[in-house]
C-alpha cells in the first residue's frame, strides 16, 4: 500500500539527503547552524592540572552553551581515540563503560586500557570520595537559558603511558558525543591558552599546565531521519482546526501493524517495552495521522480591547518517554509585548540582536516540568497574554500564529500557511481568489486547444 505524505515531510526528507552529501566530508560547523541559536554548541575543555611519573592528571569539563537544547536521561557519553598507548589509571566524577584488555599489567590494574574509551557521568548518590565539582548528575545537562548552573558537567582523569611535558603530550583524536543518541559532530581538539582558576579567597590565580578545547555542534538531520514534533492551530474567530500535516513525522504503516499503539486497545501496557531507566530507546507513538511523538497546539483564545490571549498545549504521544526539563521555543512578532505567562516560565531570546521576537517557555519545577508519557496525563498547557501594538497588531493572514516552534531544540513541522484559520471577512476573498484562478486555468486550456 502506498503512503501519502505532506509537502513539509517530503521537504524534510529531501533536506536529509542534501545534508548527508556534505556532512561526511569533514567537520563543518555551518552544517549545524541554528538561526535561533547561532552560537550554540557544547564545548569540551581538557585541562592538565599536574604531571605524574608516567603521565598527567586532567580535569575534563563539558559546557552546554546551547540556549534551549539540553541533554536528558540517560545522559551524555563522551568518547575519543588515544594518540599513543595511553591508559586511564583512575577516575573521579565519571567512569568508562568498558575496561578493555589490561592483561599485560601486573599489580596495579588501570581503570581502562581501551584505545577508544567511552566515558559516562556518575549517578546521584555517588560516594563523596569519588566525586568532583559539577559531577554525578547522571549525564543530564540543562540548557544555558533555563539554568546555566546545571549546564556544566565534569570528571577527572589520571592518565599513564603519556607525555609528561607540554612538548611530549599528544592530544586525543576523533572525539564523539552522544546525548544520549546521535546528532552531535565534534571538531578536532585545539590547543588554547591555559585556563586560569581563581582561588576560594579570590586573592590568588593559578592556571592549567596545558589546555585544549573540542567544540561539538548539533544537527537535527543527523539525530533522526524524521521530525520529532508538529504544530496544530485554531482560533476563536474560525471554526476550522488546522491539524498537524499528514505524515509530519512518518506515515502509519497499515500493511505492517505494530509501528504505533492504538489508544483504544485493551492492553496498551503489554506492547510497551520496559528496558530500564538508563536505556536509550526509539519512540513508540500513539497511532495518529501525523505519527509525531509530540504535538504543540496554538489556540488564539480571546480578543480584548488592548490585549489578546493564546492557549498553548503540548501533548506527548510517546509511550516510551517522559520528557524532563522540556522546553518550547516560539518565534512570533508580538513577543516584545508579552505581558504574562500563567503556568510556564518564560525568557526572551534575542538571536537577532535588538529584535525581540523569540521566547523560550519551560515548566515550573515540581509542577509541570515533567511531560508524562502518552495517556490522560501526557500534556501540559498554559496561556499567554499579549498587549496589542497598534502599529503592528492584526488577526489577518495568520499574523496571530507563530512563525516557528521548537520542542527540546528540534524544529517542529508547521502547517502550510495557506491552511491557517482566516478571519471571516477574508475567507470570502480566499474563495473568490481560488475561483478566479480556476477560471483563468480553464480559459488558458480552452484557448490552447483551439490554436
Amino acid at each position: 500500500m502506498g503512503f501519502l505524505c505532506s509537502s513539509s515531510s517530503i521537504f524534510f526528507k529531501f533536506g536529509i539527503s542534501i545534508i548527508f552529501l556534505v556532512s561526511f566530508s569533514g567537520y563543518i560547523p555551518s552544517e549545524a547552524y541554528d538561526p535561533l541559536d547561532p552560537t550554540g554548541n557544547i564545548t569540551v575543555k581538557w585541562d592538565i592540572i599536574t604531571w605524574t611519573g608516567d603521565g598527567y592528571v586532567a580535569t575534563v569539563t563539558i559546557y552546554n552553551f546551547q540556549q534551549y537544547r539540553h541533554i536528558q536521561a540517560p545522559g551524555w557519553t563522551l568518547g575519543w581515540s588515544w594518540a599513543k598507548r595511553e591508559v586511564i589509571w583512575g577516575m573521579n566524577g565519571g567512569q568508562t563503560t568498558e575496561q578493555g584488555d589490561c592483561s599485560k599489567f601486573k599489580g596495579n590494574i588501570p581503570h581502562c586500557c581501551k584505545k577508544t574509551p567511552s566515558v559516562v557521568d556518575l549517578l546521584p548518590g555517588t560516594p563523596y570520595n569519588q566525586q568532583i565539582a559539577n559531577c554525578c548528575r547522571g549525564g543530564v545537562l540543562n540548557s544555558w537559558a533555563q539554568d546555566s548552573a546545571t549546564a556544566v558537567s565534569a570528571f577527572q582523569l589520571t592518565i599513564g603511558q603519556a607525555g609528561t611535558t607540554n612538548k611530549t603530550v599528544r592530544v586525543p583524536k576523533n572525539f564523539t558525543l552522544k546525548a544520549p543518541g546521535p546528532g552531535y559532530t565534534c571538531s578536532p581538539a585545539k590547543i588554547v591558552k591555559p585556563t586560569r582558576f581563581i582561588g576560594t579567597d579570590k586573592r590568588r590565580v593559578t592556571q592549567a599546565l596545558m589546555t585544549w578545547n573540542v567544540t561539538c555542534t548539533y544537527s537535527q538531520f543527523l539525530a533522526q531521519k524524521t521530525p520529532t514534533c508538529c504544530v496544530s492551530l485554531s482560533s476563536f474567530y474560525n471554526s476550522t482546526i488546522v491539524s498537524c500535516p499528514t505524515c509530519s513525522c512518518g506515515c502509519r504503516n497499515t500493511s505492517q501493524p505494530g509501528n504505533c499503539v492504538d489508544p483504544k486497545g485493551p492492553r496498551i501496557a503489554s506492547v510497551i517495552p520496559n528496558p530500564g531507566k538508563n536505556a536509550y530507546i526509539p519512540p513508540l507513538v500513539q497511532c495518529t495521522k501525523h505519527m509525531c511523538p509530540v504535538r504543540i497546539h496554538w489556540h488564539v483564545k480571546v480578543n480584548y480591547k488592548q490585549y489578546w490571549r493564546v492557549k498553548v498545549t503540548i501533548t506527548n504521544f510517546n509511550y516510551n518517554m517522559n520528557y524532563s526539563q522540556w522546553n518550547l521555543v516560539v518565534q512570533h512578532p508580538n513577543f516584545d509585548n508579552l505581558t504574562q505567562t500563567f503556568s510556564f516560565n518564560y525568557k526572551p531570546l534575542t538571536p537577532y540582536a535588538s529584535i525581540n521576537d523569540t521566547g523560550i517557555l519551560w515548566g515550573i519545577k515540581f509542577y509541570n516540568d515533567l511531560l508524562m508519557q502518552a495517556g490522560p496525563f501526557g500534556n501540559v498547557q498554559s496561556e499567554l497574554l499579549f498587549q496589542k501594538e497598534a502599529s503592528a497588531f492584526t488577526f489577518e493572514k495568520g499574523w496571530a500564529f507563530p512563525r516557528r516552534i521548537y520542542f527540546n531544540g528540534d524544529n517542529c513541522v508547521m502547517p502550510p500557511p495557506d491552511s491557517y484559520p482566516w478571519l471571516p471577512n477574508t475567507g470570502s476573498h480566499k474563495s473568490i481568489g481560488s475561483l478566479f484562478a480556476a477560471i483563468a486555468l480553464l480559459l488558458t486550456l480552452f484557448l490552447h486547444g483551439n490554436l
